[in-house]
């Protein structure tokens, strides 16, 4: 099984490339940046590779661009990205690829010979890797956007999920029109309901909150005229 290595640091590539030799690995090649491990991949068309997050020169996201790069040159490329830390964003795109042939292990799981390699293998089959810690973390970031918002801004929801305009809302809790309309834009900003979503995003932030709260039935009723403004 024929490996490509993106890893800057000579310590640890020497080492995986050792361990993976006694372990009945070929390591075709072993870059230290993105260009370099994009070019070997296209070179030595590898049944799967070990890519680090963060490579030369800026050290932040190299690597996993370098990756999500290589797939898309050679669609269904397995890769294992390594990361000292669990980086969720990074984490959370390689999920979002269906298509397998993925793996997220923390570093100090490659001193774990066994698991590393079976880690590994899977991923060159086809399967998927994450590192337990990696799984946790990624549970624990799923926040439901509605819990994001203060108490003024869930209070002026509520009000449109009743069915206020935004006079009503600001004569309900003693505050300007204007204040109404400024906390309604800060919903629709953290609710991710972009200036794209004209003309519904009044309604769809009325829906996150019924959601929110166990359902959706009788909304349509319970909408203002003016719904579909802001």
């Amino acid at each position: 099984m024929r490996v490509v290595i993106a890893e800057d640091n000579v310590l640890l590539s020497s080492g995986l490339e050792l361990l993976l030799n006694a372990q009945g690995f070929e390591v075709a090649a072993i870059a230290a940046d993105a260009p370099a491990f994009l070019a070997a991949v296209a070179t030595h068309r590898p049944d799967v590779t070990i890519v680090d997050v963060r490579l030369p020169p800026s050290f932040r996201d190299e690597g996993i661009r370098a990756a999500v790069q290589a797939r898309a040159d050679h669609p269904g490329l397995p890769v294992l990205v390594l990361s000292q830390y669990v980086e969720q964003e990074y984490a959370g795109r390689l999920l979002a690829d269906a298509r397998g042939g993925i793996g997220y292990l923390l570093k100090d799981r490659v001193s774990r010979i066994a698991e590393f390699t079976d880690a590994l293998r899977r991923v060159a089959d086809g399967g998927t890797a994450m590192d337990p810690e990696v799984v946790a973390q990624l549970l624990a970031a799923r926040v439901d956007p509605v819990d994001s918002l203060t108490a003024r801004e869930r209070e002026v929801l509520v009000l449109m999920a009743e069915g206020h305009d935004n006079a009503t809302i600001a004569g309900r809790l003693v505050i300007t029109e204007n204040a109404v309309h400024k906390h309604i834009g800060n919903v629709f900003l953290k609710l991710g309901l972009s200036v794209g979503d004209s003309g519904h995003r009044r309604v769809r932030a009325v829906l996150a909150y019924l959601r929110h709260h166990g359902g959706t039935a009788g909304v349509e009723g319970r909408l203002p005229p003016n719904a579909g403004g802001r």
